[in-house]
């Protein structure tokens, strides 16, 4: 007859020298092999393509210097998208993980916002600003609807068709915002630097100082960076949201 086996049974001492791992998590993208994707490639590489050819019209007929044309975020913007395209591209063709959300959330933002400021605040006397009613060359109206218009709808309809939601977090926003205001200092200390009646002394209206001061051109800025922040809210709250585009039906 055997013993009968208590109920309680003490724990026992650890085994000295034998380390206790604690529980992990492994994420998904850690047993999960990324397949080729050679349609999202190509889309990809096109959007490139398509900011490359907005920057290069301007740089090259866009009616001011290269270095002008370089210190407009639009173009900065632009060039940054084509580069992370271009990365994504590779990615997708090479079936690698994909490039941090952070990242390509930022350059999304980045175009996104550059677009709206575009159409929605006053234009100026800048070239970046020529619209297809305004004066201006048929190739300023190009370059400014391809960077304005084509691109951020391009980017737009990669990250809504081709990327797994929930990849952005609102944590990343006041961190995407680190670069506009990297750039008020840099288009405020430019103005400074330039002498008066220089042509695009400041490069968008809303930051002229010589014509509404420091004091309006602050607050313009404050409300913009506002308007921002809501943006990249709205696109968390958009990636939270909506539904998986490469979920397979079942």
């Amino acid at each position: 007859m055997t013993a009968p086996i208590p109920r309680d049974i003490p724990d026992l001492p650890p085994i000295p020298g034998h380390v206790v791992l604690p529980p992990t998590v492994v994420p998904a993208r850690a047993v999960l092999i990324p397949a080729r994707r050679r349609l999202v490639a190509a889309f990809r590489s096109l959007i490139a393509l398509l900011a490359l050819a907005g920057v290069t019209i301007e740089l090259l007929v866009g009616g001011a210097p290269p270095t002008t044309a370089l210190s407009h975020f639009t173009v900065q913007s632009g060039i940054l998208l084509a580069l992370v395209m271009l990365a994504s591209a590779q990615c997708a063709w090479s079936a690698h993980h994909p490039l941090p959300g952070a990242l390509t959330g930022a350059v999304l933002f980045y175009v996104v916002a550059a677009g709206l400021v575009q159409h929605l605040l006053p234009a100026g006397e800048s070239p970046l600003f020529t619209t297809p009613g305004a004066t201006g060359s048929a190739w300023q109206t190009a370059a400014s609807q391809i960077l304005h218009t084509a691109v951020p709808v391009a980017a737009a309809l990669d990250w809504l068709l081709f990327t797994a939601p929930g990849r952005l977090h609102l944590r990343q926003a006041p961190a995407w915002l680190l670069y506009p205001l990297a750039y008020l200092a840099f288009s405020l200390a430019r103005g400074e630097l330039l002498p008066p009646g220089s042509q695009d002394r400041y490069l968008y209206p809303f930051l002229d100082v010589a014509r509404h001061g420091y004091k309006a051109v602050l607050g313009n800025a404050l409300l913009v960076g506002l308007a921002l922040y809501a943006l990249a809210v709205l696109l968390v709250a958009v990636d939270r949201t909506r539904p998986n585009p490469l979920r397979r039906p079942r």
